[in-house]
């Protein structure tokens, strides 16, 4: 089973100009953009034009959690405009984080009132996950379970990597979330402790067991899945390395068929 592939525009932050890689993307076999804030947000019609012309789509688009319940028609309309189906806000900042599941748990309820608002316009809303949503608290208990055990509508794109990083299974969390799970970050990561590049590897080039995992992602409700790489010293090998590591694992169509 294949999926449409997009291509986190964050892990080219530092190569711009941003545009330019649009269709050196499309020519790897990329079938979308993910972008992230502010890449869109200037001009978001403009920044749709640039991948209409490339032939490129877009499936979703990270946005801040405060501008999904403070802002929310504004990225709404973005969301339309982009023509992407899922928004998802990735991150609390260490100074708003609180240890406490009380604070988790009002997370899931913002993420869920955006949530409801998005469905009224045929859009999802789902949280992309990092580390720290797997260190557990002094109950013993998990973040991550906090913010979605506020409401089913809110949805998961799960990055792997990130798991990995926070000392969880991305197996265990496959499974458990495979019913909100409509997106999936094939991020891999180098032996923990690796300085080059953050420690971040192209997909295929780390010590995650894609191979092991594919079974488990094709268990979820991922409508398609996702390269990223937070700090590559070269976009365009992780980028090539990646898509080419998830044709070999069955993920994404094979480049002459693309």
């Amino acid at each position: 089973m294949s999926y449409p592939v997009a291509y986190q525009l964050y892990s080219s932050r530092n190569f711009p100009p941003l545009e330019a890689q649009l269709p050196e993307l499309k020519a790897m076999g990329y079938d979308a953009i993910e972008p992230w804030l502010p890449a869109y947000e200037a001009d978001p019609a403009a920044f749709r034009r640039a991948l209409d012309d490339a032939g490129l789509g877009c499936l979703g688009f990270h946005m801040p959690l405060r501008g999904l319940v403070e802002d929310t028609q504004r990225f709404i309309d973005i969301a339309l405009t982009l023509g992407a189906s899922v928004m998802i806000p990735p991150y609390v900042t260490p100074e708003e984080r609180e240890p406490t599941p009380d604070y988790w748990r009002s997370v899931g309820e913002r993420l869920a009132r955006g949530a409801e608002a998005a469905a009224r316009h045929g859009l999802t809303v789902a949280w992309h996950n990092h580390d720290f949503e797997y260190r557990p608290l002094s109950d013993g208990s998990r973040p991550i379970d906090h913010i979605f055990g506020a409401d089913d509508a809110v949805k998961f794109e799960i990055d792997c990597g990130w798991i990995v990083r926070g000392g969880a299974d991305p197996a265990e969390e496959l499974r458990r979330y495979a019913d909100r799970i409509v997106a999936i970050q094939l991020k891999d990561t180098a032996p923990l402790g690796t300085p080059e590049e953050d420690g971040w590897t192209a997909t295929g080039d780390g010590i995650i067991d894609w191979t092991a995992l594919v079974p488990l992602m094709q268990a979820t409700q991922a409508t398609h899945i996702v390269a990223e790489h937070d700090n590559p010293a070269d976009w365009r090998r992780f980028a090539s390395r990646s898509i080419d590591h998830m044709r070999a694992l069955g993920l994404a169509a094979m480049k002459d068929a693309a």
